[in-house]
């Protein structure tokens, strides 16, 4: 029986008096790979947000491994360690090495021995074809790299629920292929779970086990990736997939 790793009941979110989340409800079990798809503006990143403790909601629960989670930054510091997020702006820190920005998670927060961290790092590295570039600052590194130190970064916390926050958005299009291939990797190989933030329609499609597509605040659909792609249920899912060049 599929375990389920985390449950979201009727999350309202709001900007002073605006609303930018409507009574968003949905779940997502270990290993499967959802996907948050939707125009500018819809509410995906803000949604992935509160699911790690950076944007605070009015009201709703956020259920986490069984557990409701009581929202303090106490309690998002802990919990941070099993949800790992990565950003489309890479946010490394520039006056760390490669190796460094990877190790400073591990080590400070979860207090794990450098020299077995360290080995994980460099496997990790070297899984994304990395390994040379330890000891290079985020300076030296293309958008694209810096994005795959940035995944490494996340992964060396080993999270049990990945985020990712439009990850390609910054980057050129010959680094795109990259990054996903990377994710998609995750997904196959690792049976990773994974809430997805992109526009790479394509790439949604492969990889997303099930879609929820917002706009304005609200899931107008949430269904099977198969069923979205093929069949969306909604005109505006169509209108929407068709501006995609889908």
């Amino acid at each position: 029986m599929a375990e389920e790793i985390l449950r979201v009941d009727n999350l309202d979110k709001f900007y002073g008096d605006w609303q930018a989340l409507h009574e968003i409800s949905f779940s997502i079990e270990r290993g499967e790979v959802l996907t948050l798809l939707g125009p500018s503006g819809s509410g995906k990143s803000t949604l992935i947000r509160c699911l790690n403790g950076l944007e605070e909601y009015r009201s709703g629960t956020i259920v986490f491994e069984g557990q409701k989670i009581v929202p303090s930054e106490k309690n998002w510091q802990k919990i941070r360690q099993k949800i790992g997020m990565v950003f489309q702006s890479y946010d490394l820190f520039p006056n760390l090495t490669v190796m460094g920005n990877i190790l400073l998670g591990p080590t400070k927060v979860q207090k794990r021995p450098e020299s077995e961290v360290k080995k994980e790092a460099l496997d990790l590295l070297e899984r994304v074809g990395l390994k040379e570039y330890a000891d290079a600052y985020p300076r030296q590194l293309s958008g694209g790299q810096k994005q795959r130190i940035a995944i490494v970064r996340a992964l060396a916390l080993k999270p049990e629920l990945m985020l990712f926050d439009e990850v390609t958005a910054s980057l050129d299009p010959e680094m795109v292929r990259g990054v996903l291939e990377i994710i998609r990797e995750l997904a196959e190989k690792d049976d990773m779970t994974m809430i997805i933030v992109t526009h790479e329609m394509n790439f949604a499609e492969k990889i997303a086990d099930k879609v929820l597509f917002l706009e304005d605040g609200k899931i107008l659909e949430q269904t099977d990736g198969k069923t979205f792609f093929r069949n969306p249920q909604t005109d505006r899912a169509r209108k929407f997939l068709e501006s995609m060049d889908f």
